[in-house]
């Protein structure tokens, strides 16, 4: 009943916000590229590579997702070289650094819009013999067909927001109609199975593997060295830098008055801008040079004299400039709800500021506050505050770097147990298949 409803009303929901869609679409550019892998359109050379390989599917919805889900690939790569995957992914941007790193083992596609047939026919070109779900993406025909074809799936750094929780208790009713097809369930905290129980997931198959986001690895995350870009641009390393990662509406005007109020004291200082979405870039370039303050853009040529402000307006470089950083404000923080990922600000060892709307990370946020781990701030006059401290206290930074680190200790090792529970379920898929057959 349930799976009739929804492709009964999804039709009429998609037609709704199809204006919308396709405003973001033609806003953040290189719509046309692989458009037809939505409906579900493979180019020749792509099915071909379908036809030859046994392929594990991984769905990745947006940026955050598509980052995460690599790192369980690479994972999962070094213990398997000949595994196959395919990377899917809802955004034209997610798509984009999809494509730029792609390597001859997996695959970028874009997730086929989720009308019954246009599902049924991206698994029949594929035939993957397992589906990895990425944090809370759960289409329901593409969830629904897979079960159909006998294709376990598997929920991968389960992400449960108070807000997401509240809706998961009130839809439960619908979600279980979802949730039963699921083989197995990694969570990142340990109170989030009471909720995936009450939606019908058996206690046995849930699994508890930390947060991949936050799983600081081994090693520390390579990074590009963009301390050369800053110097054509007339910036030296000796002049502090106040970073904004990941900005949304309004938060860029709030950065300028901070550094307006930090020039009185450091003279010097700069503010690069990472907004989230690169196409408001020319309304935030309007923003800013109404506030007096000259303004370059990453992808343009360096322009005397050194501009106040540097605008990141390039898709998938964002954990690199964090080195360059003296300190990192966290966007979505202040005037937006929800807060962006801290974590790479993190592993790149600066020191971390957001705002009180950090909904979509409260289980990080939380511990990160009550460690002393990050400091919350409230607007133009706290955060230039919290930054001017920061810079004349080099043991703050280091306090607020070493808690930090021991804020995400309790996530080491995700990924690898992720890995663990992806072989798990491939190796359960392959046996049910044998019994049966």
């Amino acid at each position: 009943m349930m799976r009739l409803l929804y492709n009964l009303l999804f039709p009429f929901a998609f037609l709704v916000f199809l204006p919308c869609f396709l405003t973001k679409m033609f806003r953040r550019g290189s719509y046309r590229r692989d458009f037809g892998q939505r409906l579900a359109r493979y180019d020749k050379e792509l099915r071909h590579r379908f036809s030859r390989g046994k392929w594990i599917w991984v769905h990745a919805v947006s940026v955050g997702e598509l980052l995460s889900a690599l790192k369980i690939l690479d994972e999962l790569h070094r213990r398997h070289p000949e595994w196959n995957f395919v990377v899917s992914s809802t955004t034209s941007t997610a798509h984009a650094i999809a494509t730029s790193k792609q390597q001859d083992w997996w695959v970028p596609v874009y997730t086929p819009l989720d009308f019954p047939c246009l599902v049924r026919s991206a698994l029949a070109a594929v035939k993957p013999r397992l589906i990895i779900l990425t944090e809370s993406e759960m289409w329901p025909n593409f969830v629904w067909t897979a079960s159909d074809r006998a294709i376990p799936l598997v929920l991968v750094n389960a992400r449960v927001s108070p807000r997401s929780a509240r809706r998961y208790r009130k839809f439960a009713s619908v979600l279980r109609s979802l949730t039963r097809h699921l083989a197995w369930v990694g969570l990142q905290e340990p109170e989030h199975g009471q909720l995936w129980a009450h939606l019908d997931v058996p206690l046995a198959r849930l699994q508890l593997t930390g947060s991949v986001k936050y799983d600081p690895g081994t090693t520390p995350p390579k990074t590009r060295n963009f301390r050369a870009v800053l110097e054509q641009w007339g910036i030296s390393a000796a002049d502090p830098i106040l970073l904004g990662a990941s900005t949304h509406e309004g938060e860029e005007e709030i950065l300028a008055s901070t550094l307006i109020k930090l020039r009185q004291n450091f003279p010097t200082i700069r503010l690069l801008i990472a907004p989230r979405h690169v196409e408001r870039t020319a309304d935030i370039v309007k923003i800013l040079q109404g506030r007096g303050l000259s303004v370059g853009l990453r992808d343009a040529p360096p322009s005397a004299p050194p501009p106040d402000i540097l605008i990141i307006n390039t898709t998938g470089e964002l954990r690199d400039w964090h080195t360059c950083a003296s300190v990192v404000f966290v966007g979505k923080s202040l005037t937006g709800r929800g807060g962006q990922n801290p974590v790479e600000a993190i592993l790149t060892r600066r020191p971390v500021l957001f705002g009180p709307h950090m909904e979509n990370f409260a289980a990080l946020r939380d511990h990160l506050l009550a460690t002393g781990g990050a400091i919350e701030v409230q607007g133009a006059t706290s955060l230039a505050a919290t930054t001017a401290r920061l810079l004349l206290s080099p043991e703050d930074v280091l306090r607020l770097d070493s808690c930090a680190m021991a804020a995400l200790d309790r996530h080491r090792g995700a990924t690898k147990r992720t890995a663990d529970l992806v072989e798990a379920a491939l190796k359960e898929g392959r046996s049910r298949k044998s019994s049966i057959g």
